[in-house]
């Protein structure tokens, strides 16, 4: 067991909420809308250092000035973070040392399991890196730095680009950064999207008991290095003048999911979909562990009810050397 036990104050609906895990699955039970998910959001806050789901401004409770987030190991460590809605400034407490960010030592590797990615085999370009890029991220800091970095350069462009009198030299600076950026994750996505296939349909087979093939393309916008990718930008200028945002780039990445060398959005039936992205999450843990060797924590908020019983066993059956914290809809117990 990882976590021993986390305290909320202030967080979204709940003024004050407690839960101590005495055994290595929690189940959090409630009404929709009593606050589950939220309490899950502040344990992954804790663990990774933000949100899953919004700025720390909306988490505040309405009417409250700061919200507070305590969390205990087993080993005895506390993380305490707290955010003070009229200064927007934001703190971890780790041991005695107070930080503006969560420090890399000590965040900690999570699975995160929402009702929302039972549909991501179909999800918009959008959604799917949103997706890949958490999963990664926690497989490589220099791949979440490169991110970081990359989206504050798109950032910086894109505002650029609504001015009316920008210049080809008022982007260059922004284009050398994405330009080294974009490529790096491209490169990098590639190598992690071969890691998954190299396991995917094994696991999904084991899911599933059948004989079919899944494999992810990345669908990117072509085969560049960094010289060829900053005459891409330069290329796209006028256009991306005229629209007011930069139309060729890493940001623009999808991902595609293969049933049978068949686009598997429209031709996997609903429990197949599942079972891919099961296999998905069976995946992320195991290469976060070999990656970290760090056990991740796995937060599975609701989606217990959307698995049928074959489903839902192969859930617990891969878990169960992990933590996991589960909500669910129906007072908070544990569960064996």
């Amino acid at each position: 067991m990882i976590i021993k036990s986390v305290k909320l104050t202030n967080f979204r609906s709940h003024d004050f909420f407690e839960l101590n895990c005495w055994k290595e699955t929690a189940m959090i039970s409630g009404e929709n809308g009593s606050g589950k998910t939220s309490i899950l959001e502040a344990i992954f806050e804790v663990l990774r250092g933000k949100s899953f789901r919004a700025v720390d401004k909306d988490i505040v409770q309405r009417g409250k000035d700061f919200y507070r987030v305590e969390l205990v190991y087993v080993s005895g460590e506390k993380i305490v973070v707290t955010y003070d809605f009229s200064t927007g400034k934001k703190m971890f407490l780790v041991g005695d040392k107070k930080t503006a960010r969560l420090p890399k030592k000590n965040r900690y590797p999570v699975v995160l399991f929402e009702p929302d990615d039972l549909n991501l085999v179909g999800a918009s370009p959008s959604r799917k890196r949103e997706y890949f890029d958490r999963s990664f991220s926690q497989l490589s800091e220099t791949y979440s730095d490169s991110l970081s970095k990359y989206n504050k350069a798109l950032r910086q462009r894109n505002e650029l680009l609504k001015r009316e009198n920008v210049s080809r030299e008022d982007l260059f600076s922004w284009n050398v950064l994405l330009a080294r950026f974009g490529v790096f994750l491209w490169k990098s996505r590639g190598e992690l999207v071969e890691k998954i296939n190299d396991k995917l349909t094994g696991v999904y087979r084991s899911i599933a008991e059948n004989k079919d093939e899944i494999k992810i393309l990345l669908k990117k916008d072509g085969e560049f290095d960094e010289s060829m990718y900053l005459k891409e930008l330069e290329k796209v200028f006028k256009k991306d003048k005229m629209i007011g945002h930069t139309s060729f780039g890493a940001h623009r990445d999808n991902y595609e999911f293969l049933f049978n060398g068949v686009e598997a959005d429209g031709s996997a039936s609903r429990g197949e979909v599942r079972s891919i992205v099961i296999a998905l999450k069976f995946i992320e843990a195991d290469e976060i562990f070999q990656k970290t060797r760090k056990i991740p924590v796995v937060l599975l908020d609701d989606v217990f009810s959307e698995l049928d019983e074959m489903r839902q066993k192969a859930l617990v059956k891969n878990f169960k050397k992990n933590q996991v914290i589960i909500t669910s809809v129906g007072a908070v117990e544990d569960v064996g």
